[in-house]
């Protein structure tokens, strides 16, 4: 019981540091945040909030989205096609967060897409889950052994997933971000047929 009483308490506190980070940068503005706000508003101290988050920027950024997607993507069956593949394990991926957590999401899109800071380390993250598409659809661990033709269907489907993002936070979550991303898969298939 200790363990799992434990691991709840973690993940308590880090879900009420990201609540409140978001609730601050939707009323102060991303840059006008202090880490000292947040962590005023959490009931945290200031260490507290980076054992938590590293950065002010992994506030917004960082999710346990991509290990959730690694995890669907090596379990699908091998004779779909790669594009298929990846649309099957975002699907499975937004289907377990999105009802919980579409809220969040959505303000967390539209502060990356509109603050500075925080695009330029989507660019970092978005290599990282490049790569974790990579080795998933390539089923290795070794980048070096990632055939080029699995790069390309990689980055073209992380494209997709960002354009539909980034659609669903100009309609301001009006469309289900699952149809959306769904349908923008369809269209990269149908483009690639």
């Amino acid at each position: 019981m200790g363990d799992d009483w434990r691991e709840r308490k973690k993940a308590r506190t880090r879900e009420r540091i990201q609540r409140e980070a978001l609730r601050l940068f939707g009323e102060q503005g991303y840059d006008d945040t202090t880490v000292a706000a947040i962590a005023a508003a959490a009931g945290v101290s200031h260490t507290t909030f980076f054992r938590y988050f590293p950065t002010k920027e992994d506030v917004v950024l960082g999710d346990d989205y991509d290990p959730l997607i690694e995890e669907a993507l090596r379990s699908r069956p091998r004779s779909e096609g790669l594009v298929e593949r990846v649309r099957g394990a975002v699907g499975e991926g937004l289907a377990a967060v999105y009802a919980a957590d579409r809220d969040a999401l959505l303000a967390r899109v539209h502060l990356v897409l509109g603050a500075p800071a925080l695009r330029a380390r989507l660019w970092e993250q978005m290599q990282d889950t490049q790569s974790l598409f990579e080795r998933a659809l390539a089923d290795t661990d070794d980048p070096a052994e990632v055939p080029m033709r699995v790069r390309i269907v990689a980055a073209a489907c992380l494209a997709v997933l960002v354009t539909a993002l980034t659609e669903w936070s100009r309609g301001e979550g009006g469309a289900e971000l699952p149809e959306l991303v769904d349908d923008a898969f369809l269209q990269l298939s149908a483009e690639l047929a």
